[in-house]
């Protein structure tokens, strides 16, 4: 795979800031003209650098007003069992992200929820329920100080 160079990684940064950029202003922003741009910005797609653009959305506004963080104990699970899990958490839209972790616990979720009492009942009617889980420890946010989808961009490489 080709290194990024200072236009790649300026449209990614300009991407994962504003993804509803035309291609003319975003050649604009990096410094192109119109067809390089739109160019780059599909080479990009095909290396797999920009996996989807999507729509941040308010989830305080949707409802949801608190995230849960949630570590979870599985007992040994066979090829099947783990499969079996990792579908049935992608298929529970609360579910945000999932992490397998080292340590005491295994799974790490995080869960958007509308208030403690909904997430109580959450852990018990749908997390306890999942294939192999059976302890569950949670923390519960209170307010959220960051947030961002972006990620941290290499620098670019002097020749």
């Amino acid at each position: 795979m080709p290194e990024l160079d200072a236009y790649d990684l300026k449209i990614l940064d300009l991407l994962q800031s504003d993804a509803s950029l035309s291609t003319s202003e975003l050649a604009e922003r990096a410094g192109l003209s119109q067809s390089p741009c739109w160019r780059r910005v599909q080479r990009l797609r095909e290396e797999g650098y920009i996996r989807r653009q999507v729509c941040v959305l308010d989830h305080e506004k949707l409802g949801s007003k608190m995230f849960v963080f949630s570590f979870l104990k599985t007992e040994s699970l066979t090829e099947a069992k783990r499969l079996e899990f990792l579908n049935a958490v992608k298929r529970i839209p609360e579910i945000t992200e999932c992490y397998s972790v080292f340590g005491e616990m295994d799974v790490l979720i995080k869960v958007l929820a509308p208030d403690p009492s909904w997430f109580q009942d959450f852990a018990f009617s749908t997390l306890m329920k999942l294939p192999g889980v059976k302890d569950i420890r949670s923390t519960v946010t209170l307010q959220e100080l960051k947030y961002t989808t972006s990620i941290p961009l290499p620098p670019v490489r002097k020749a």
